[in-house]
């Protein structure tokens, strides 16, 4: 970076640090919305193609391309364990467009390899594309507006999610796009976007005195400050990772198996389908997780995101009921499923390990937190996902998740029973 470029840089970044809070959190969620929403656009448009006429061993091509990506996304989580947490934050926006231009890279070489070795080039493409949340999520953290600022990052993978399935239907249904050409394509359109956003990011100031002041400072984690994080806490955040390994699975279920999911609940051939859906669950969810930065008490604020967790997975329950009794139409079938799952998903990013670490008083990142539990999460994922391939015979997408989504809420409402009891009696008392 030449001279002129860090005078640039530090000027913006002195006008952010003196900025009025309110066009200070609207730059920050601009800039991590934006990022994250376009590194979308590298992972998911895959997954709005079938390739129903694609079997190889037996098994679905789309499960296989699937699992391939999801098993490359599991292992980046465990690498981004240690790189995410000691990655200095001068090094954070070009390490992001380093690793999105890697995975747009195996899009490429997806789309040009025969079928069915393409899948290993999926795999490559999850590989980078992990580490990316972290990156993005440490210009956000350790600050007063952390919850807010993290919402709305947040809302960019509820949203995008949708959004680029969208964008990967209507090249395929309305361009007559190659299923296998479209990933790639559906990248590129937003490679310009993705440059201006992750330069938005790298002007983001540092946490100020009266962020650390408030939320605690927060630093680098090496081996040891991790292992020795864990073992202060092992017994919360057992219980804390096992509802978050619950959670990822019965949401990645969901996400990545929408257009089945959606064809047979009776809805086909709307591409817009996906976006409708998760735009109203993303407005619910950035509504009722950013509300926690108007509670300035750690405790009582980890205390309510707790049983913030407990709500959701109600709601879950609910969306079952309703669609069992043939109450719901699809689309607020989906919607109040959807909203139920991610309510204690985006919790866990904005609020749950963000006012752990302050109301315990502790000098940590929330990069290790996320990357622990994620890590652990996918990797459940994955189990599920070969356990269902060993399976024979054509598979219910729809009712597999509704038992699915059943008992996990049901375990996870009882997990979370025994963190609120732990936590009421473990956290200490007056903590700001």
């Amino acid at each position: 970076m030449d001279s002129t470029t860090q005078q640039h840089t530090s000027w913006i970044s002195k006008r952010l640090a003196n900025a009025n809070p309110a066009w200070f959190s609207t730059y920050c969620i601009v800039a991590a919305f934006g990022t994250y929403f376009c590194m979308y656009a590298f992972r998911k448009p895959f997954t709005a193609a079938t390739y129903q006429d694609t079997v190889w061993l037996g098994i679905g091509f789309k499960t296989i391309l699937v699992s391939a990506q999801v098993a490359g996304y599991t292992l980046s989580k465990f690498i981004g364990i240690k790189v995410v947490s000691e990655m200095p934050p001068r090094y954070r926006a070009v390490s992001i467009l380093a690793l999105i231009g890697l995975a747009e890279v195996a899009l490429l070489l997806f789309a040009i390899t025969p079928v069915p070795w393409n899948f290993i080039w999926l795999f490559a493409n999850g590989l980078p594309l992990g580490m990316v949340f972290g990156l993005v999520l440490g210009f956000l953290e350790g600050r007063q507006l952390t919850e807010s600022l993290s919402a709305g990052l947040c809302a960019s993978f509820i949203l995008a999610s949708g959004f680029v399935k969208s964008v990967g239907r209507s090249l395929i249904q309305d361009y007559q796009v190659d299923a296998y050409w479209m990933p790639f394509l559906a990248g590129l359109l937003f490679v310009i976007p993705l440059l201006f956003f992750v330069s938005m990011l790298s002007f983001i100031p540092p946490p100020s005195a009266n962020d650390e002041r408030l939320r605690t400072k927060r630093a680098p984690m090496n081996r040891t400050d991790r292992k020795a994080f864990f073992k202060r806490h092992a017994l919360g955040l057992v219980g804390l990772l096992a509802i978050y390994v619950l959670l990822t699975i019965v949401r990645s279920l969901r996400d990545d198996f929408a257009v089945e999911i959606w064809q047979e609940l009776g809805v086909n051939n709307k591409p817009d389908v996906f976006a409708r859906s998760e735009f109203w669950v993303m407005i619910g969810v950035v509504i009722i997780n950013g509300m926690t930065i108007f509670v300035r008490d750690n405790r009582f604020a980890f205390l309510s995101s707790i049983a913030l967790l407990g709500t959701g997975f109600s709601i879950v329950l609910a969306s079952i009921a309703g669609q069992e009794a043939n109450q719901l139409s699809p689309m607020a079938f989906m919607v109040l499923l959807g909203l139920g799952m991610y309510v204690p998903y985006v919790a866990f990013h904005t609020t749950v390990f963000e006012r752990m670490i302050a109301a315990f008083q502790e000098t940590a990142t929330i990069g290790y937190l996320m990357y622990l539990a994620d890590a652990l999460g996918y990797l459940g994922y994955v189990a599920i996902m070969i356990l269902r391939n060993t399976a024979t015979g054509e598979v219910d997408f729809l009712n597999l998740l509704l038992w699915t989504s059943a008992l996990v809420s049901i375990l996870s409402l009882l997990i979370t029973l025994l963190l609120g009891v732990h936590y009421y009696r473990t956290i200490p008392r007056r903590t700001f």
